[in-house]
């Protein structure tokens, strides 16, 4: 079988990729709330807060939405809500199955593309933050990979759906 092997193949480009964004998401949530605490302890003990900390904080969150959207794709932690697909059958939610992670998968195909496409117009336009003067388009360039990583992940939910019908639909 075709897809099995296609499966297989993006399967294991697909784990390291969202185990190192799992572990930078983790590494900056680390260090935000490090520098969280540094400004609010400067701020009351010495009334000297860091300049630009809301700014960085800003950025690192730009950074940990998207890293976590993967992780919890990934491990399909996303709620679902099956009270009348439960009562399907099981060929039927299978094709249902089929036909949402496809859209999903495309919706998420042209989220990244756009991310892409504003990475461009953020270093064009020069835009930075307005205390540090950090450009905003490394941050976007950041987001962008993480969704082309959700996106890979979709396009392997949808393929593995796909693998399972068409194993089940051989059989009848």
């Amino acid at each position: 079988m075709e897809i099995q092997r296609v499966v297989k193949g993006l399967g294991r480009v697909e784990k390291p990729l969202v185990s190192i964004l799992m572990f930078a998401g983790g590494a900056v949530l680390a260090l935000m709330m490090f520098l969280t605490a540094t400004d609010v302890a400067l701020r009351y003990i010495f009334n000297r807060p860091l300049s630009g900390t809301y700014e960085l904080v800003e950025y690192m969150m730009a950074i940990i939405v998207p890293f976590g959207f993967v992780y919890c794709a990934h491990e399909k932690g996303h709620i679902g809500v099956d009270l009348l697909v439960e009562r399907l059958p099981r060929k039927a939610r299978l094709i249902l199955g089929c036909i949402t992670s496809f859209l999903t998968f495309g919706l998420f195909l042209l989220i990244t593309w756009q991310n892409f496409s504003y990475i461009m117009e953020y270093y064009k336009s020069g835009q930075t933050s307005a205390v540090l003067l950090i450009p905003k388009y490394p941050f976007v360039a950041v987001a962008s990979v993480a969704f082309a990583v959700l996106t890979l992940v979709f396009l392997l939910d949808f393929l593995n759906l796909l693998s399972e019908g068409t194993k089940k639909w051989t059989r009848f």
